[in-house]
């Protein structure tokens, strides 16, 4: 089972863990505590929505945690942690057990709504991890430089084109040839919007200087102009998603 498979079983055995949850608090189940077993989501569920969904973290917690700074007890601040501790407001028709039946099932809609984030998500992180092998062979490249700039800067644009290649395929950019340059990537990802035009300008200046050191011609890279492609591909790899 890959990330992708694994956190969409979670994310549908927490919905049917959050149905069994609601039906202990309408009665339907009675061998099962609602105390444990909605820690136990819960510790689960929070996990889930703080990895997919930061920004909805705390408006996930707002369910279930009491907040500090509340001055009264009522319809709108009483929360789950109220029913776990048996708190409840001296209001009529108020009832705790359908409550905290309403914030669960707040809580499970916003858990369910994050299915569409988890592609965007992983994406992302796979993007970060392959920056991070990719600022390895940048520090290669700044130590070949003092024997070969042309050799250095060759691998540098090696590492930039197949970083623009996983954003790409990151993006669903599709690309006509097998085995793209900079240049046929740094074309489409400007075309779909994925950068601005600076960013393109950016990288054709990089693509220049990746082919003066790539192909064997009369005049050699200095290692200036080495150094600035090194830095420039260091930047795309810190700042193109």
């Amino acid at each position: 089972m890959n990330s992708k498979e694994s956190i969409k079983y979670e994310l549908n055995k927490l919905g049917t863990d959050a149905k069994d949850i609601s039906d202990i608090l309408k009665g339907k189940i009675t061998d099962k505590s609602f105390k444990i077993e909605y820690q136990k989501w819960y510790t689960k569920a929070i996990g889930l929505v703080s990895f997919l969904a930061p920004d909805r973290a705390s408006e996930f917690k707002s369910y279930y945690e009491i907040d500090p700074k509340r001055k009264s007890l009522s319809w709108g601040t009483w929360v789950i942690q109220d029913y776990v501790k048996g708190v409840a407001p001296i209001l009529n028709g108020f009832d705790s057990a359908e409550q905290a039946g309403i914030c669960l099932f707040n809580q499970h809609s916003l858990l369910q709504s994050l299915n569409s984030r988890i592609d965007g998500v992983l994406a992302n992180a796979e993007l970060s991890i392959y920056a991070e092998i990719k600022d390895a062979e940048l520090s290669s490249c700044n130590q070949l430089i003092k024997i070969s700039p042309r050799a250095a800067g060759a691998l540098a644009g090696v590492v930039l084109e197949g970083y623009l290649q996983k954003v790409a395929e990151n993006h669903n950019v599709v690309i006509k040839k097998k085995s793209p340059t900079v240049a046929d990537l740094n074309d489409p990802l400007k075309k779909e919007e994925i950068y601005d035009i600076p960013t393109w300008r950016k990288v054709s200046y990089l693509a220049d200087i990746r082919n003066l050191c790539s192909h064997k011609k009369d005049d050699e890279p200095t290692k200036e102009q080495v150094r600035e492609l090194i830095d420039g591909v260091n930047w795309v790899t810190k700042n193109v998603f």
